[in-house]
């Protein structure tokens, strides 16, 4: 039982065609964390560009897997949009980072990935 995502609109897409959700979950753990690592590297580096582009692509998935940090990964997306050089946005990197470990790790586990 998925505690870290939610497959409802997973499957609501996917029309409840199981080889679709899994080929969606298999693009998650391919595209995600490859983001998130892009995220981990940008924040501290002062890479506005960058963190806007990665938390950009993320959302959508993000969204749709329901991991519960949406808003956080908006937080996060908006410092780099906005060059918000003045604001400490590691706290929500931190909280998106943990959210996308745990969900990766969860999704491998349930669709032996």
């Amino acid at each position: 039982m998925a505690e870290y995502y939610k497959l409802h609109r997973v499957r609501e897409m996917a029309e409840n065609d199981e080889d679709f959700v899994a080929a969606l979950a298999a693009a998650f753990i391919e595209e995600v964390p490859e983001d998130a690592e892009r995220l981990k590297k940008s924040v501290p580096a002062g890479d506005f560009h960058e963190t806007y582009q990665a938390a950009h692509k993320m959302k959508p998935t993000i969204d749709l897997f329901e991991l519960g940090v949406l808003d956080t990964l908006i937080e996060v997306q908006d410092w780099g949009k906005h060059e918000q050089a003045d604001k400490d946005v590691s706290i929500q990197l931190k909280v998106v980072l943990i959210a996308v470990e745990n969900a990766v790790n969860e999704i491998k586990a349930d669709f032996g990935l």
